[in-house]
């Protein structure tokens, strides 16, 4: 199935556990520091330098691009080290994030509660994820260097649901899967 950004509540509702997706449009990317900047921000209650509204934050901190590129490698990160701040930018409006790993209960409340969706990128193919960004510009917190918030534009970036707004896992289906299929 093929998406395209703004993900929309309309939009999200349509994602399934297990599903994959090609998701195309504008994407923004952040990490620790910069998800730590961003919590302090919103403390102060300063405006944060991106709208999160229907926004995809994609967990990664790409290697430098070289010559002719525009983006470096860029696996996904794990997701986990976002929970304590994901909640929160999941009730300002954004509809979903990229990682990899399992994420904490509170995440996924809040994913239900808000309509949002968790969607997975493969680990170790950074290099091939990265040909599906077609620009990169850095509109935040450029001197946290790879850790900088970037906007994307990204065509056809493979990903699968792991975890959808009716509150299916695929980390649990799958190992769910393996158990029950383990030694036939």
């Amino acid at each position: 199935m093929k998406i395209q950004t703004p993900l929309t509540k309309e939009k999200i509702k349509n994602l399934k556990a297990g599903q994959t997706i090609y998701l195309s449009g504008t994407i923004y990317t952040g990490r620790d520091s910069a998800h730590k900047r961003l919590k302090e921000l919103y403390d102060q209650g300063l405006d944060l330098p991106i709208d999160l509204e229907d926004q995809v934050i994609y967990y990664v901190g790409p290697t430098p691009s070289k010559p002719g590129e525009v983006f470096g490698s860029g696996g996904p990160t794990t997701s986990g080290r976002m929970d304590a701040y994901a909640p929160l930018f999941i009730s300002l409006g954004m509809r979903a994030m990229i990682g990899k790993g399992y994420r904490n209960e509170e995440v996924k409340k809040a994913i239900q509660e808000h309509t949002g969706v968790y969607l997975g990128a493969i680990g170790g193919a950074g290099a091939i994820i990265s040909s599906c960004v077609k620009s990169a510009t850095v509109v935040a917190f450029e001197d946290l260097g790879p850790e900088a918030i970037r906007c994307l534009e990204i065509e056809d970036m493979p990903l699968v649901v792991l975890f959808d707004s009716d509150g299916n896992d695929q980390y649990e289906f799958g190992k769910n899967d393996y158990l029950n299929n383990k030694g036939k």
